[in-house]
């Protein structure tokens, strides 16, 4: 069964992002049980920012299930990334993300890798870099694995990173690696810049994909923008994706608008 999410992000030091409800998790919860949500994803600031206990309690509930946990402020906050020239920053960002695994895989969900990639940096070597993501993701998918769960590595648009702009490219990059916990995150968004068919992509790489974040072209919500969502939701369908279809839009025109707005959307395209 496909399942819709919500974004919720819990980090005070960020103020703007694709994120739908921000700041009170109660709130969104609430908001999201009413409108018909199946879980929530969330961005914190770290794996000790909430409470488990009571992120179970309160997501029990409101009969919601946790979708993913994304890493993002272990760079925006702390300047981590897995591809990092320092070996003590890579060291770090390794021990931040495998925290947020443990976190996440208490309530069965993801952790999710895209920021905190990192990118080639100017002077420095691709192989050499390459070879520092894959170091990572080896240590970090089987941690995961350990803990019940898989890990996502998500392919940005050219804008956020050099290193792997396509489902294509990262499943190649995938399929390098011993571990085989590691799958895709298939984020509409960054596919409408990068594809040049997201749903054929979307049918070709099916086996790697993990988890599918929910934005239109502009990253407001699906039906805001010029994505042609119609084959895009047959291809996800037609390779029996039974996870979390989850908004990682912008909360335009307002947090509960884009809400209302992608639910509906949700509902158009996979009900």
């Amino acid at each position: 069964m496909i399942k819709s999410a919500v974004t919720v992000a819990l980090v005070p030091q960020i103020k703007s992002g694709p994120w739908i409800f921000w700041e009170n998790l109660e709130q969104a919860m609430a908001k999201a049980e009413n409108l018909g949500f199946d879980g929530i994803e969330l961005f914190t600031a770290d794996a000790n920012a909430i409470d488990s206990e009571e992120l179970s309690y309160s997501l029990n509930m409101h009969k919601l299930e946790l979708a993913a946990v994304g890493t993002g402020a272990g760079k925006v906050i702390h300047g981590l990334t897995l591809t990092d020239p320092n070996p003590e920053i890579r060291k770090k960002a390794i021990f931040f993300i495998s925290e947020m695994i443990s976190f996440g895989a208490k309530f069965n969900a993801p952790a999710i890798i895209g920021s905190m990639q990192g990118n080639v940096l100017a002077g420095n070597d691709r192989e050499l870099t390459l070879k520092w993501l894959a170091e990572g993701l080896e240590i970090l998918g089987k941690e995961a694995e350990k803990q019940g769960v898989f890990l996502i590595y998500e392919p940005l648009n050219r804008y956020e990173t050099n290193l792997f702009n396509t489902l294509e490219s990262g499943a190649s990059f995938l399929e390098t690696l011993e571990t085989k916990n590691v799958k895709l995150l298939a984020d509409l968004f960054h596919m409408n810049i990068e594809e040049a068919d997201i749903a054929k992509s979307i049918l070709e790489n099916e086996k790697h994909i993990g988890h599918i974040h929910f934005a239109d072209s502009n990253r407001k919500p699906i039906g805001m923008g010029h994505t042609e969502m119609e084959s895009v939701a047959e291809a996800i369908k037609a390779i029996n994706y039974e996870g979390f279809i989850s908004a990682e839009a912008f909360p335009f025109p307002d947090p509960d608008a884009a809400a209302i707005q992608t639910y509906h959307s949700f509902q158009k395209y996979f009900q």
